[in-house]
């Protein structure tokens, strides 16, 4: 990879790490339902501008429902009902060995030894990090954002299948696809009235924070993210996400004030080298794996 190139993936990945951060503050002023909608409303917009893919509508619907809408909202409501942003990014990144277990089971794709190394380490720091739950932050919440890494991982699969389309069309209309029935949800859930007071009462803050959620982190860094695995090979780009978590804790920590315990911290630094196994191990054929 070229130097440039380099500077560009480690942009995208202090992008999605902060990304963490300016969504924790978002949710304190907007419902988890509400402000995932909101974040794909304005990475959709892109949508006025450029045609929808040669992709059918079931599998745009399949991909947006499970790689944005079940990966997002899960982190949403896991991140609002206090599991620590640091941890989080650490969690959500542990898609990539849900990523590999479930083309092995679903797909027939034998995994590497160096994946099942992998796998078996991100495991044992699945393991610790539960160990922690329930002291700071509810299990309930804990088990809810379990879902983001399993919904991210089969929408990486469904991906997969979405191929010769412009990347940046794709996610465009990914968005929008994911906005709508977000926001529906956000109205039956909270109702109409809250849903508009609290669209319209948004600080600044709240807004600079949407603004760099959904524009830059999901909209723009997704489509820099696109260019990059189209023109290197997925082993050059893809070990770049590992930067994520470490950016999205240290931020947390410096914002937030977070703190980790020896055995979480443990845990994290275990499945994120674990991730590194996976990620750095040879495999036939690569799969898509994009973080925040």
């Amino acid at each position: 990879m070229k130097p440039a190139d380099i500077c560009l993936a480690v942009l995208v990945a202090v992008i999605w790490g902060l990304a963490f951060v300016a969504s924790r503050i978002a949710l304190d002023e907007l419902p988890p339902a509400l402000m995932t909608a909101l974040r794909f409303a304005i990475a959709g917009a892109p949508c006025l501008f450029v045609r929808k893919p040669k992709i059918s509508w079931p599998r745009l619907i399949a991909i947006s429902l499970t790689l944005f809408l079940g990966q997002f909202l899960a982190q949403s409501y896991g991140i609002a009902g206090g599991v620590p942003v640091g941890l989080a990014s650490v969690i959500v990144q542990s898609q990539a060995l849900f990523t590999i277990a479930l083309a092995a089971l679903i797909l027939g794709e034998r995994p590497t030894r160096p994946q099942v190394a992998g796998i078996a380490i991100a495991a044992i720091g699945l393991l610790m990090i539960c160990g922690t739950v329930g002291y700071d932050f509810p299990i309930s919440a804990f088990a809810v954002l379990m879902i983001s890494p399993v919904s991210f991982a089969i929408g990486n699969l469904l991906l997969r299948q979405a191929r010769d389309v412009p990347m940046f069309d794709l996610f465009a209309w990914l968005c929008l696809t994911a906005a709508v029935p977000l926001l529906a949800l956000a109205i039956m859930t909270d109702g109409a009235a809250p849903t508009w007071h609290a669209l319209t009462g948004l600080s600044l803050t709240g807004i600079a924070c949407m603004l760099f959620v959904g524009g830059i982190s999901t909209c723009f860094a997704y489509w820099l993210w696109g260019r990059l695995l189209r023109d290197h090979p997925a082993a050059q780009v893809v070990p770049f996400a590992l930067l994520v978590p470490f950016v999205g804790s240290a931020a947390s920590s410096v914002v937030f004030h977070e703190t980790f315990g020896s055995l979480r911290l443990a845990g994290m630094l275990t499945v994120v080298g674990g991730i590194g196994v996976m990620l750095l191990a040879r495999r036939p054929q690569a799969i898509p794996v994009i973080a925040e």
